[in-house]
């Protein structure tokens, strides 16, 4: 814990990675006030999975969200072809067991409610749009086009792809394009071939779809097609649209799509960014989207903002981090650059073997997994699947001196 006086920390960002953020900040006795540019929390209809990996990270800070009363544990993980026929059972649940936490899939916003129970009077202003800051040598002030200002002694620029916060740290960038549009949904949804807590992922040509049990009766799906980027960035498609594109698909494919209202499935494009080496300057750092966008095929977004949150605050704790705290958060990017690197490289180059367009790539896609040795399958997954723990305190200036035994990624979403 913190000693003398207290550090305060201005968050930019009131999404998975900023809540955890506040959380964990404020457990290690940080003084926090988040600031989010909707004028209300509002979770987009969609699902995601906190991994063992986040689920350990967040139990260094005794911290306990209760996910598996508001999700599902996973209990199987299948990898099928488009008509539901059989590629690789994958052996995720027995990794989770060997790293000692489950894996839980749940709708965004019953995570959301869950951290915002957790962070209790955390301050949180709504309707903040961070328009830049300024660095002083009392701390850093942020600013908002309302014309609000927030002074910190550090400011943590949580706020996604689009970040202002890594805007004014590097400039306008580029994101680069996935090659595909994803549809998401949630929907009560039961069916004779689908077991509960399962994750199940079919491949096509060119095409992907999944459905994810999250609890409480309800199924996430999610569906990838290929197209060009001037449609999947802004696509204005129809449902009938989608019920094509997965004719002839497995029937539970499409029952879920069936089942799910127009109004209720979301259409976003899959972007990340070139991996950015730096991600602050004096006491100003990034964490999650803001700093590492990663496309979605290992299912390891929420996971890895987690990680950073938890590890953020373990350094800020650390004897005399509050005395010299640019240097403090030097030492966090520096502990998160290598893992977050190869989760972001892992993640693409997963999503490029999976999404494949063509019937040869499809083939050596299927053939790979359905003949790769189980252990090597298990080894990759433990690889995502365990937090590399917390560089003991005063090696954090040479790198990453991890407590555990992570160094890759998995091949799972």
């Amino acid at each position: 814990m913190l000693r003398g006086n207290r550090v305060r920390a201005v968050v930019i960002g009131a999404g998975i990675g900023g809540l955890t953020c506040a959380l964990a900040l404020r457990r290690v006795g940080i003084d926090v006030a988040v600031y989010e540019r909707a004028t209300e929390l509002r979770a987009a209809g969609s699902g995601l999975s906190v991994m063992s990996n986040a689920v350990t990270a967040l139990a260094t800070l005794g911290i306990d969200l209760g996910l598996d009363g508001r999700g599902r544990t996973v209990t199987s993980f299948t990898v099928l072809d488009h008509r539901g026929r059989e590629i690789r059972d994958l052996p995720f649940a027995e990794v989770c067991e060997q790293v000692g936490a489950p894996s839980v899939c749940l709708s965004r916003s019953d995570l959301q409610e869950a951290l915002l129970d957790a962070i209790g009077d955390c301050p949180l202003h709504l309707g903040a749009t961070a328009s830049g800051f300024d660095i002083g040598a009392s701390g850093v002030t942020a600013h908002f086009t309302d014309g609000r200002s927030a002074r910190g002694d550090l400011l943590i620029g949580a706020d996604g792809l689009h970040s202002a916060v890594r805007g004014r740290l590097v400039g306008p960038e580029p994101s680069q394009d996935s090659g595909y549009v994803c549809w998401l949904g949630i929907v009560p949804f039961r069916h004779p071939e689908v077991a509960p807590g399962s994750v199940r992922h079919y491949w096509g040509d060119g095409q992907r779809f999944g459905l994810v049990d999250i609890g409480g009766g309800r199924f996430y799906w999610w569906g990838t097609r290929s197209m060009p980027a001037a449609r999947s960035h802004a696509w204005d498609g129809t449902k009938g649209e989608i019920t094509q594109a997965y004719e002839g698909w497995a029937d539970e494919v499409r029952a879920a799509i069936d089942a799910t209202p127009p109004e209720d499935i979301l259409a976003v494009p899959s972007r990340d960014r070139a991996f950015l080496e730096r991600w602050g300057a004096g006491p100003v750092t990034l964490l999650g989207d803001a700093a590492h966008p990663m496309l979605t095929t290992l299912g390891q977004g929420a996971g890895m903002a987690i990680e950073d949150a938890v590890v953020l605050a373990h350094t800020l704790a650390e004897p005399g981090a509050s005395d010299d705290v640019p240097l403090a958060l030097r030492t966090y990017e520096d502990r998160r650059r290598d893992r977050t690197r190869t989760m972001v490289a892992v993640a693409r180059s997963m999503s490029d073997l999976e999404q494949g367009a063509t019937p040869e790539q499809r083939q050596a896609r299927d053939s790979y997994f359905r003949s790769a040795p189980r252990r090597e399958l298990a080894r990759h997954t433990a690889e995502s699947l365990t937090f590399p723990g917390i560089p003991a305190p005063g090696r954090a200036s040479c790198g990453p001196s991890p407590r555990g035994s992570a160094d890759g990624a998995d091949a799972g979403r």
